[in-house]
């Protein structure tokens, strides 16, 4: 592999002319149509943004394709006897793209990042179990416990929870200036255009078999795949499934599919009248046909489903509340909650990411017409929709959110009291907020999926959210492109394992 060397000047933000590819280098031209909204991977909840960073960052652990547990920077993980202590060795070669290794206060100052409440860590609720980091020695980091955590592991292994220098925390510069320890170094981006990642000659994780990924951000998905037509990307994240199913019609193209743990969902505030009224949110819920969407929106190509979108929680969602379209029952719950003429109110979504969004918003608003519900639709930029998703500035809202394996850190932030993103969820009551206490806590394989399956039931007929479906994870590629191995999360950092041709 040709070696490109890094310099301090190229680790910063906006540069475009500071690394220059030597002469023969191994370029994989990947393109995508929605670039990241921020690089801050604490504060960053969007799917765009976590995709470019998971590439420059690492957490302690990671997930694997088969959604198994893999060391990170962390090279070994163990929980005391009474599971109030878990302890990290970590990888003594891990260094950072500033050639510093990473240590124990690079952890411990980490996550008092992300604990802070004036960072807006978006997994922050993840975390607030820990209440002592311990730092023995440079390689070993004990975090104190206030009880069993049963999903923390799976909690930590998100780039959220990124480890960053304890330097560039004390200086302010974390969104600012990219110094991660991934296996990519960002060299060049200029944002909703390109950007340009150079191979991390020293990762720990292994050499990576190329020397840089070159992004273009293109402005649909039509466009990525005519991209790939010319040969001008070799790699193409595709959102639409139209655009999918044409991938396989042409000579030398191949498509990979894998069903996502993400959630297409439509997000109803309660903290806004007359969302707050249980009747009207539960005659929502019996008003949309989920498989029609499904259907129409995403060419049949996912599930319906309930919260639950992992493999070991999941199950058939029509035992939960109202999961048949029934009109005449949605009409009924509207008159007892005083709306028998409907009411107005707007939904909102966004453009781009994903590019399916749109549909589903026209025909959320076609079929809450039927009963008297009046949608106007508001489309926003990314990066307005996320702040004001954030805010939870919004009366309804079209979500694709992330799923996760364990149901607890899928669901904490939005469905506890001191969730951080219950500005966002704007309700709550006691019987979710114990059910995911009791999850925590439990350590009982068996016990949890029936504390799991009284949460779903009851978040279902609570309806603060009507779940929707999952959909597919696509990526596309060109002959000769091997080593990728898409993942339920939706990750891209299977392009550590890439190959291309000579």
């Amino acid at each position: 592999m040709t070696s490109i060397k890094k310099t301090a000047a190229a680790l910063a933000l906006g540069l475009t002319t500071a690394l220059v590819a030597p002469a023969g280098a191994q370029t994989l031209n990947v393109a995508w149509s929605q670039d990241a909204t921020g690089l801050d991977p604490h504060t960053q909840p969007g799917f765009a943004s976590i995709r470019l960073l998971e590439l420059l960052y690492e957490p302690l652990v990671r997930l694997d394709a088969n959604l198994e547990l893999q060391p990170a920077v962390a090279e070994s993980w163990s929980f005391s006897e009474d599971g109030t202590q878990l302890t990290f060795r970590l990888d003594p070669d891990a260094v950072f793209h500033d050639g510093t290794s990473v240590t124990s206060e690079d952890v411990r100052a980490s996550f008092e990042r992300i604990l802070d409440e004036a960072t807006g860590a978006v997994a922050r609720a993840n975390y607030t179990s820990i209440t002592g980091i311990e730092t023995p020695d440079a390689q070993t980091v004990v975090l104190q416990l206030d009880g069993p955590d049963a999903p923390i592991l799976n909690g930590l292994a998100s780039v959220n929870a990124a480890i960053v220098p304890a330097s560039a925390i004390a200086a302010g510069t974390i969104g600012t200036e990219i110094v991660g320890s991934g296996p990519f170094t960002l060299a060049e981006r200029t944002p909703n255009a390109n950007a340009r990642l150079a191979a991390f000659e020293d990762w720990h994780g292994g050499e990576i078999a190329y020397d840089e990924i070159a992004v273009n951000v293109l402005p649909d998905e039509t466009a990525l795949l005519a991209a790939l037509r010319a040969g001008q990307a070799d790699f193409a994240l595709i959102n639409d499934p139209l655009v999918a199913t044409l991938v396989p019609q042409t000579a030398g193209l191949e498509l990979n599919a894998a069903p996502t743990l993400s959630y297409y969902v439509l997000q109803l505030n309660a903290a806004r009248e007359p969302m707050g009224e249980l009747a009207v949110r539960q005659a929502i819920a019996c008003a949309v046909d989920r498989q029609d969407i499904l259907d129409a929106a995403l060419l049949g190509e996912g599930e319906v489903t309930g919260p639950l979108t992992s493999p070991a929680y999941r199950s058939d969602p029509q035992g939960l509340f109202c999961y048949e379209q029934d009109q005449d029952r949605a009409r009924a719950l509207l008159a007892e909650a005083g709306y028998a003429d409907g009411f107005s109110a707007t939904l909102m979504a966004a453009t781009g990411e994903p590019p399916t969004a749109s549909a589903v918003a026209q025909l959320i608003q076609s079929q809450l017409a039927e009963v008297g519900i009046e949608l106007e639709i508001e489309m926003q930029e990314m990066n307005v929709y996320i702040d004001r998703w954030l805010a939870g500035d919004f009366d309804m809202a079209v979500a694709l959110n992330g799923g996760r394996v364990d149901p607890y850190t899928m669901y904490n932030r939005y469905w506890t009291r001191d969730g951080n993103l219950q500005g966002v969820a704007n309700y709550i009551d006691d019987t979710l907020d114990s059910l995911m206490s009791e999850g925590r806590i439990e350590t009982d394989e068996a016990a949890r999926r029936e504390i799991f399956a009284n949460f779903e039931s009851h978040l279902a007929e609570m309806a603060p959210w009507v779940w929707l479906f999952t959909g597919n994870t696509y990526t596309a590629q060109r002959e000769g492109i091997d080593g990728f191995e898409p993942s339920p999360t939706g990750s891209l950092f299977g392009l550590v394992d890439v190959t291309i041709p000579d």
